[in-house]
């Protein structure tokens, strides 16, 4: 694995915060009407995401998930403007503001989209990595899922198959202990879900998902096992989110006690006391970064707030362009 140094705990300092701060941001704005429909935030969820592009290699592996996934494009390189715009349904929006807060999507990146149907994304998941053992580009999908999802059957499927034909995907499990509002002893007989994967012989465990430097190594041996050749992985990130499953939720199957005693292995607060400890920036430096971090999360918002909705014209430009259907014209 890629060496954990000085710069990566600065890295993963300043991306952490960008991604909690955006994510802080979109609140507000949701409070304010100016983002609608559903907003699922990723708070306490840093390391999973933080950890795997550690491991990853951005040239060629590819990453798909579930609703709560608008800092994963932004992690792998896409513009936070356009992440920002789009939540605003405006046209400078990665899907050109008709996707909103679930369904950003970059192919460009090797982001494969947020998917609203809950576990529709773990099978697609498979198909890519199917394409790439097919066309041999040596990438690999992280497919990324909610406990809640754990409980399909399309999993079941999906995981038959990528053993069956060793596919180059890790399968990841975000296990922040609630799914939409109903804590996993309640959905299973059993609360280890790693354990799923015992019964595909898929190598399979639990990780600190609080910790970026546990998620790494995790991810490491995981991803060069598919790249490899071997076939996929299914990890269990044992996680937290701080906020509800969406900003409609009230939160009534847990008590504020319970988060604040996760907000003690914060891994925002855990990756800044490694670099305090080990002296890797003063306390000048750390406060420049936050500066830094607050300044884009603004530039972002007024990105997005000033950028214009699309035309309606654009409804008939996205979906079909029919040669002998030549009754709506198209500008795209």
């Amino acid at each position: 694995m890629k060496e954990v140094t000085k710069e990566v705990y600065l890295k993963w300092y300043e991306d952490m915060l960008l991604w909690r701060k955006f994510e802080d941001k979109l609140a507000a704005l949701y409070i304010q009407q100016k983002v609608r429909g559903f907003l699922h935030l990723y708070n306490g969820q840093e390391a999973v995401l933080a950890g795997a592009l550690h491991a990853m290699d951005l040239s060629k592996d590819k990453m798909i998930t579930a609703y709560r996934n608008h800092v994963q494009p932004i992690g792998m390189g896409v513009d936070p403007k356009a992440v920002m715009a789009e939540l605003l349904g405006k046209v400078t929006g990665t899907s050109k503001g008709m996707g909103g807060s679930m369904h950003i999507f970059s192919k460009e990146k090797g982001f494969y989209g947020g998917h609203g149907i809950v576990g529709a994304q773990i099978p697609v998941g498979a198909g890519i990595a199917f394409a790439d053992k097919y066309f041999e580009t040596g990438g690999v999908t992280m497919t990324y899922f909610g406990d809640g999802a754990a409980r399909q059957g399309s999993l079941h499927e999906a995981f038959n198959m990528a053993m069956l034909w060793k596919l180059p995907v890790v399968f990841i499990v975000e296990n922040n202990g609630y799914a939409m509002g109903t804590s996993v002893e309640r959905t299973a007989n059993h609360t280890d879900i790693w354990k799923l994967g015992l019964g595909y012989e898929m190598p399979c465990g639990p990780v600190d998902g609080m910790n970026p430097v546990k998620v790494a190594e995790a991810m490491h041996e995981a991803i060069d096992r598919a790249r490899r050749g071997d076939g996929p992985t299914f990890l269990e990130m044992k996680t937290y989110r701080y906020r509800g499953h969406s900003m409609s939720d009230a939160q009534l199957y847990r008590s504020k006690e319970e988060v604040e005693e996760y907000k003690k292995i914060d891994p925002i607060t855990q990756v800044l006391d490694v670099i305090k400890e080990n002296n890797y920036a003063t306390e000048a430096e750390i406060e420049a970064i936050d500066e830094k971090v607050k300044a884009l999360v603004e530039e972002c918002a007024q990105f997005a707030e000033e950028s214009p909705f699309p035309e309606v014209q654009q409804l008939y430009d996205v979906v079909y362009e029919q040669e002998n259907y030549p009754f709506i014209p198209h500008k795209l």
